[in-house]
């Protein structure tokens, strides 16, 4: 017979049905959680990988393109398409690094930060929502699953961002 977990509760959670059912759970939910942006930036002929990229931009203001390939994870070759787009269209600036003249520093101009609130408020509103509904234990419960997924070094960029929030 299992023996029950710390909090009381069985191990029934893991049974294969359950995990089914969380794997098509994310699914719908993230469906969820881009449609308002998507549609956002359907109207702008952008994509997801623009969001990401005004996301993380307006995070870390001053981002290098390195820094932003390493939490994309996506390739040089993807990156610079979605950027040239968005310098292009007057989003997004570069500025020349002050100790490394190679680097450039990426930040969100006034029309960029207008575009970024649009998207964040929509989905802001989605999750305020859903916490508002789950309560404070399963939002908890929710991030840690959440880190959980994460490979260690998406982990530690996560770390690295939240620890540099304000």
């Amino acid at each position: 017979m299992a023996e029950p977990s710390t909090h009381g509760e069985s191990l029934l959670f893991l049974t294969d049905e359950n995990l089914r059912k969380g794997i098509e759970a994310m699914f719908f939910a993230y469906r969820g959680f881009t449609a308002d942006p998507d549609r956002i930036l359907a109207d702008m002929d952008y994509g997801r990988a623009h969001h990401r990229a005004v996301h993380f931009i307006n995070r870390s203001p001053g981002t290098t393109v390195g820094n932003l390939l390493t939490i994309l994870g996506v390739t040089k070759q993807s990156l610079n398409r979605v950027l040239r787009t968005l310098f292009d269209d007057g989003l997004v600036e570069a500025r020349v690094g002050k100790q490394d003249k190679r680097e450039r520093h990426l930040y969100l101009t006034e029309k960029g930060h207008a575009l970024e609130r649009a998207l964040s408020d929509a989905q802001r509103a989605r999750m305020r929502a859903a916490y508002r509904a789950a309560g404070p234990s399963a939002v908890q419960g929710f991030r840690t699953v959440l880190e959980a997924m994460m490979d260690a070094e998406q982990r530690r960029q996560y770390q690295g961002l939240k620890e540099g929030s304000t």
